[in-house]
């Protein structure tokens, strides 16, 4: 979960995931969309396939990149967990919700 949460620190990154979810590119179809250099779009590559959010494939020259959507679903699952959240509905997860406004709204009109 480190290393999705560090391939996630940085908005390039976040960026190839966005673009990755239209489908595969290949990293020179990427680069065209950042203001940087081919090393440090390869160097953000390699951060998002070692944290398994992205994976590779070489065809001839050409490397198409793929995202992996359910390592992140896993990971952000997983850190929801660790924080005691559910994926219950908030409904179900606080069912005295609507009592407790009542009570504050009482609250307010005696104040």
């Amino acid at each position: 979960m480190n290393l999705v949460f560090k391939a996630l620190s940085d908005p390039s990154r976040r960026r190839v995931l966005q673009l990755l979810r239209k489908g595969p590119m290949s990293a020179g179809e990427l680069a065209e969309h950042f203001p940087v250099s081919k090393p440090t779009m390869s160097a953000h590559f390699s951060v998002l396939q070692q944290a398994g959010l992205i994976d590779a494939e070489k065809l001839g020259r050409t490397i198409y990149y793929r995202l992996k959507m359910s390592v992140l679903e896993d990971a952000l699952l997983s850190f929801a967990h660790t924080l005691g959240w559910s994926m219950k509905s908030p409904e179900r997860e606080r069912p005295h919700a609507g009592n407790n406004l009542q009570k504050r709204s009482a609250f307010n009109k005696e104040a």
